[in-house]
């Protein structure tokens, strides 16, 4: 990785786009450290030391803006609507038609549904921000915090509104660097600035589990850590190169004086091929029903049996629903991704097939089998790559922004390996060189 970075700095083309695209995380970064209009940013810090419990059910969100949600800046919505909408879009698309008829249009049609995800974007976000407002002048926002219901000491209607424009600006703003960088930069904008989000909390994680640390001065505890982290980076590449080849074979068809076809080639099936949206649905439905108890302040039974079971990370109801919840996220984003019938129908339309099965509802039946049994092992590995960070809650007496967490290292590791694909990519293309000189 190191090496193809250092060579691409040595090309003007992609060192320009490298530095373009610095450039960008830089400003982004800056801005999850600029206030929202309104907030006493005295009292959030004040919020924000007395915390000590891992700041609780917006955590993911937390993790996602860098920090930048719990300390209410413009960017305090970070990259979510965005990420929410693309999900939304793509479940739609397989239930309404003109949607799917949309998808099928090649770029035209996907620039359309591009449109309107930004407009989902915009709405969500008018949503969310003006939810994390009213959070934040309950002070339900850091739980126990002394001073919570002095965050916003200006409760008009005015002061409200310029706040929750003020952070739907600044989500259609990150939305806009995400677009920026992948015109004119290097990889895909939207999740090179979450990677940008995560990776920003690594140091004051690493950190704080020094300071926890009670061997040899938080020494042994960090070390440990690391170990883990780099272990579980190992795995997490490994798993995810992973994938099962079906090799599809051509026929050679003649039109007019040409002959076409013949070819070899195969269909890439990884064993994750949900990627990390399923970890993503799990997390969100475990955080409804506390935020339920959370907004309507109930003490009924039911209400006391998700605060015992539900809220705390490391309860063992709380773990095996999480990891059940991972696997059928898995099974069912996967159905919905990959439609069997419609490759074996392209595989015969273009004369393909897969050597021994017959071509149509025969190769349908099969590619099914096929990820049906290596989602398994996918899922499986997922749900357990998510409870890395409640083991070590648990084993080190961590905060629960554990840094190597499931859904930070999937993502770091998938964006990075996406990065220096196009990379090395590009720097094929420059520096090849033929048989003939």
């Amino acid at each position: 990785m190191l090496t193809a970075f250092a060579r691409a700095f040595k090309t003007p083309d992609l060192r320009k786009k490298l530095l373009f695209t610095l450039g960008i995380m830089v400003l982004f970064r800056l801005g999850a450290h600029v206030p929202v209009p309104g907030v006493d940013y005295q009292n959030v810090q004040t919020c924000m030391d007395q915390a000590k419990s891992g700041l609780g059910l917006f955590g993911l969100v937390n993790m996602f803006s860098g920090g930048a949600l719990l300390q209410i800046t413009i960017f305090a919505l970070g990259i979510m609507p965005y990420i929410t909408a693309s999900i939304i879009l793509q479940l739609l698309t397989v239930v309404i038609p003109r949607l799917e008829a949309l998808k099928k249009e090649g770029q035209s049609g996907q620039a359309k549904i591009t449109q309107y995800t930004r407009y989902l974007t915009v709405a969500l976000a008018i949503l969310q921000g003006t939810g994390l407002v009213a959070t934040a002048r309950s002070g339900a926002l850091f739980g126990n915090c002394t001073v919570g219901n002095q965050i916003v000491p200006n409760q008009s209607i005015f002061t409200t509104a310029t706040m929750v424009i003020t952070m739907t600006a600044g989500t259609a703003l990150i939305m806009w660097l995400g677009e920026l960088i992948t015109d004119r930069g290097i990889g895909n904008g939207m999740s090179i600035l979450m990677f940008t989000s995560i990776a920003a909390g690594f140091p004051s994680g690493l950190w704080g589990i020094k300071l926890q640390g009670k061997l040899m001065g938080g020494w042994l505890e960090f070390a440990l850590v690391i170990i883990c982290g780099l272990a579980m980076v190992a795995l997490v590449v490994f798993v995810e190169q992973a994938q099962r080849r079906i090799p599809v074979q051509y026929a050679k068809r003649m039109i007019g004086r040409r002959s076409y076809g013949g070819t070899s080639t195969y269909i890439p099936l990884k064993v994750n091929q949900a990627g990390v949206i399923p970890v993503i649905f799990a997390s969100s439905l475990l955080y409804i029903p506390a935020l339920l108890v959370q907004f309507t302040g109930s003490k009924a039974g039911w209400a006391n049996w998700v605060n015992a079971n539900l809220v705390k990370g490391d309860h063992p109801i709380y773990m095996v629903t999480y990891f059940l919840l991972i696997v059928f996220f898995a099974f069912f984003y996967v159905a919905i991704s990959f439609n069997p019938e419609e490759v074996a129908d392209n595989m015969k339309k273009y004369g393909g097939f897969i050597p021994g099965i017959r071509a149509g509802r025969p190769t349908a039946e099969y590619l099914s089998y096929v990820l049906n049994r290596i989602t398994w092992p996918g899922s499986l590995y997922l749900g357990l790559i998510a409870l890395v960070p409640t083991v070590a809650l648990v084993t080190l007496n961590a905060n629960q922004n554990f840094p190597f967490g499931g859904t930070s290292i999937l993502i770091i590791v998938g964006v990075g390996l996406e990065t220096v694909k196009q990379i090395e990519s590009q720097l094929q293309q420059r520096n090849y060189e033929g048989f003939l000189r």
